[in-house]
């Protein structure tokens, strides 16, 4: 069994989503609690987990690299199968994480049949190399999917992914200034703090329009 870290609203949640870490800091990092509080203050369920390679790390306090592809892949079909039997059938269940995370869920999105997939900065290309695209999975994602987007951010900025040819179906919302962690610099007028209310405000939006769309 994986350890999780549940955030529930005191009301009925509007949704369950499932938020992955990126690939430097643990579920319990300050982006990775602010936003799970903030979505839960929205109403929605936020259940938090760990990749092998990020709970080893929290055992030995020893700083080790990503797992291959392959094992993150199955944390995700792992995660959502011992945590089935907690799921309404009657809410949208999502899926989705930070950076990494996010990438990773996107890979099983549509195996998992989930309702939605909301990416939080979204790693388009590795650090420094814009030529080695991690999109080609993406055009054929079929599941509703949402990315939240620093306009500066390293790993995809605004300029870049305006010149991707991505699906219909894939929404992106830009956080003005923001980077990969949607900290805008103190010139633009902006804060790190609002761009993770709007954030969350934005995959509300996105919640919403899943539900509206399941009563059709």
């Amino acid at each position: 069994m994986h350890n999780i870290i549940r955030n529930m609203p005191t009301q009925t949640p509007l949704a369950t989503l499932f938020l992955a870490h990126g690939a430097g800091a643990p579920m319990d990092s300050d982006f990775m609690e602010t936003i799970s509080t903030l979505l839960c203050q929205r109403g929605c369920e936020v259940v938090r987990f760990e990749f092998p390679y990020m709970a080893e790390r929290r055992k030995s306090g020893k700083k080790s690299p990503p797992n291959r592809t392959d094992i993150l892949l199955d944390t995700w079909r792992q995660v959502l199968a011992e945590q089935c039997h907690t799921l309404a059938s009657d809410r949208p269940l999502l899926i989705g994480g930070k950076s990494l995370g996010g990438r990773m869920a996107s890979m099983v999105a549509d195996e998992l049949e989930v309702d939605g997939l909301v990416c939080l900065g979204y790693p388009f290309h590795p650090p420094g190399k814009p030529e080695n695209l991690r999109t080609e999975h993406l055009q054929r994602l079929t599941t509703p999917t949402l990315i939240v987007q620093g306009t500066r951010d390293p790993l995809g900025n605004a300029q870049e992914v305006s010149g991707y040819a991505l699906p219909a179906g894939i929404q992106i919302q830009w956080l003005p200034d923001g980077d990969h962690d949607f900290k805008p610099r103190v010139k633009s007028g902006y804060t790190q703090a609002q761009h993770w209310e709007q954030a969350s405000d934005l995959t509300l939006d996105f919640i919403h329009s899943l539900t509206k769309k399941s009563l059709v």
